[in-house]
């Protein structure tokens, strides 16, 4: 099942898909021709997910948000039910720091995150396929508001799922939720032409040292981790949805010189781009 909605007047788009044996494929040419954030829920038992090259387990029942830059592929794509959609779908109408596009559930923390379901959430997540699907099929002049609605209860689930398995209980400010999100957020925006945390720590009115204390306090990777993760993960995407050469992503993600990426590849990968393209293409 493959269902779409675009927007003429924003180009926003949504998109839902279920029980598609061709996943992968479709994936690949939705994600590299858009920017799309993305919410999985694996409907049944655990298999392996690969996100950026990686293999993880993706448990039975839990839910998995994906950032726009970053690749996967499923190992068992037809128990897959996947939410997509791009800023000008959602984000233009909700500038809610916590379940905006640049909240919590995508820019407030760092790495993978597996959200598990209990039998409750479980069934509020079946119930909200079911009103998804019957809201495409819908033709008339609210469609667009009901998809909206629908995705934003998506968003609040897995929010307040995120919030209560990721921080581990740890009181988080306001003020200091707001500044991890926001460093975040610009590293989303800037890391192609800034690599530097003095620069992201000067758009923030902060120290470096204020910055890697605060991600420290809350066990996120340090704030340079971050920038250079979101390097190589775009880096893999181009790799694998693109035929550009090492040397045009190199300049593209602002390395003046092609060798010195390459070695900023193979320091956080231990392969060369040469052999990380040979073995995506395996």
């Amino acid at each position: 099942m493959y269902l779409e909605h675009t927007v003429p007047k924003t180009n926003g788009k949504v998109y839902f898909i279920y029980g598609e044996t061709g996943l992968d494929e479709r994936l690949r040419k939705t994600t590299e021709k858009e920017e799309l954030l993305t919410i999985v829920f694996n409907t049944a038992e655990e298999q392996e997910v690969t996100i950026n090259g990686i293999a993880y387990q993706f448990p039975a029942w839990s839910l998995l948000p994906l950032v726009s830059n970053e690749t996967f592929s499923f190992e068992h794509p037809e128990k897959i039910a996947i939410w997509q959609y791009n800023r000008d779908f959602y984000c233009l109408i909700d500038n809610n720091p916590i379940i905006s596009c640049i909240g919590f559930l995508f820019f407030g923390f760092t790495g993978t995150l597996f959200l598990s379901l209990d039998d409750s959430h479980r069934a509020k997540l079946e119930n909200l396929q079911e009103m998804f699907i019957e809201e495409f099929e819908t033709i008339d002049t609210i469609k667009t508001d009901m998809l909206q609605m629908l995705l934003k209860r998506l968003i609040i689930i897995t929010t307040r799922l995120a919030k209560s398995q990721v921080t581990d209980n740890l009181p988080l400010a306001d003020d200091k939720f707001d500044l991890i999100r926001e460093f975040n957020a610009l590293v989303y925006l800037h890391y192609k032409t800034s690599h530097a945390v003095q620069y992201y720590a000067d758009l923030l009115n902060k120290s470096p040292k204020t910055l890697s204390n605060l991600f420290l306090q809350y066990r996120y990777k340090s704030p340079s981790q971050i920038i250079q993760e979101r390097i190589i993960s775009e880096a893999k995407r181009l790799f694998f949805y693109t035929d550009k050469t090492s040397k045009e992503i190199a300049f593209e993600l602002g390395f003046e010189d092609a060798s010195h990426f390459s070695r900023f590849f193979k320091k956080h990968t231990q392969l060369s781009p040469s052999d990380f393209r040979k073995q995506e293409l395996i």
